[in-house]
């Protein structure tokens, strides 16, 4: 998916209702919780923690809600452990779906993300069904309008920093990493002053299908509403050109 369907996706999801920004905060707050857990609370020795509150910031949560987060995670011993699982799967025509969760319950979220693949006419795969036909990278979405930086210079500064890609749209600019490149090339950023709208590492297809049958569509439209709206579910990636 280019930089710029990104960018406008982004921009969709940040303009949805309160429900939608209570389910963004609700995938962050989890990752807080297990990015504590896994390397402790101090940002500064914990690089996991540093890119999920730079994702929280670029997502407009409150620094006091980050904040109480992070102090949740460290000082409850007693709450609750999240595990991480990823399902595989088609959608409608063979469309390929990957969807990445944070569970307590391993049995509740398998039924309910099996429960949206039926509803849409698809079905849960193996795991590597369709994982190998993706690439997984960090990936940093910049607007264009929020940057005063000039191309060539943001260019040099994330090539420089480490970055593989670089790439321009008429809204924005897209930076592709290594996973592993990920944390140092975003953190160069940030140092820089430059605002990013998204910055993850995310899974990007290798190459994208076109629905064009209306029913299909409609499926595939349906399987996604219905993981989105799964407090289980953190992330969801497919291969559909035309379907956000």
């Amino acid at each position: 998916m280019s930089g710029h369907s990104k960018f406008a996706n982004i921009k969709h999801k940040k303009e949805k209702n309160d429900a939608a920004k209570g389910k963004i905060f609700t995938i962050i707050g989890r990752e807080l919780a297990v990015a504590v857990k896994e390397g402790g609370a101090d940002p500064a020795n914990n690089s996991r923690l540093r890119d999920v509150i730079a994702k929280a910031k670029a997502n407009n949560m409150p620094n006091d809600t980050i904040d109480r987060g992070i102090k949740k995670a460290a000082g409850d011993a007693g709450s609750v452990n999240y595990e991480s699982v990823t399902y595989e799967g088609y959608g409608p025509n063979g469309t390929a779906i990957i969807v990445d969760a944070l569970t307590d319950n391993k049995n509740r979220t398998a039924a309910n993300v099996r429960s949206a693949f039926t509803k849409g006419s698809g079905n849960i795969g193996a795991q590597g069904c369709v994982s190998y036909m993706f690439d997984k990278k960090g990936q940093i979405i910049i607007d264009r309008e929020e940057c005063e930086m000039e191309a060539d210079d943001l260019m040099m500064l994330a090539l420089d920093a480490g970055a593989e890609d670089f790439s321009e749209e008429d809204d924005s600019f897209e930076i592709v990493t290594d996973p592993d490149a990920f944390s140092e090339v975003r953190q160069k950023l940030e140092e820089e002053g430059i605002a990013m709208a998204s910055a993850e590492v995310t899974m990007i297809p290798q190459n994208f299908v076109e629905l064009s049958d209306e029913t299909a569509l409609k499926n595939l439209q349906r399987t996604l509403d219905l993981l989105d709206e799964d407090d289980d579910v953190q992330a969801v990636y497919h291969n559909c050109s035309n379907i956000e």
